[in-house]
């Protein structure tokens, strides 16, 4: 067997360039292209969730409703189907958003897509973002100076003790309150 004798620098360096033995090493694909297929996939099977309901809520069902009442969960059944949409409702406007419900549902559908909702869940309670819009209310006025109390008790002397004299001391105060000083 003969023996091959190695090339030379300048050979070498002649067929690394014509012809390389690995390939160039290629930077990784950006993450959001392999996983965009992945969540479209899983918006097809599941649809949107109630975190994009709630981040356009307002613009779903208006302003008014909006006011009285946050997205709480999407529920869906089983055995699939239309999901039952549980929202939660400021104190008494819950019956009137008992009877604008179908209208809501119709709205949801059209934002989440035809028949992804069918009923809607009412539960009553706090709502989050009434704890911002309860301080804008306004403070409690404060109590009359001495003077101004004992010449209203002076004028209550000969109402009757009773809800009448208590009704009647509140607008003596209200009154007084608002009437400009002198």
């Amino acid at each position: 067997m003969r023996r091959r004798s190695l090339p030379t620098i300048t050979e070498a360096a002649e067929i690394l360039a014509r012809k390389r033995s690995r390939p160039p090493p290629q930077g990784l694909p950006p993450a959001g292209r392999s996983l965009n297929r992945t969540l479209k996939e899983l918006d097809e099977r599941f649809g949107k969730g109630p975190g994009a309901l709630q981040a356009r809520w307002k613009e779903v069902v208006g302003p008014d409703i909006a006011r009285r009442t946050e997205p709480v969960k999407l529920t869906k059944p089983r055995g699939g189907g239309p999901a039952a949409l549980e929202i939660r409702v400021a104190g008494p406007a819950a019956a009137l958003i008992q009877h604008q419900a179908p209208e809501i549902v119709a709205r949801v559908n059209l934002f989440l897509g035809a028949g992804a909702v069918d009923k809607l869940r009412i539960v009553q309670g706090p709502l989050r973002g009434l704890v911002s819009a309860a301080r804008a209310l306004p403070r409690k006025s404060p109590p009359l100076d001495a003077a101004a109390e004992a010449e209203l008790q002076k004028g209550l002397a000969q109402a009757p003790e009773g809800p009448l004299r208590n009704a009647l001391l509140k607008l003596g105060r209200g009154v007084m309150r608002d009437r400009p000083k002198s």
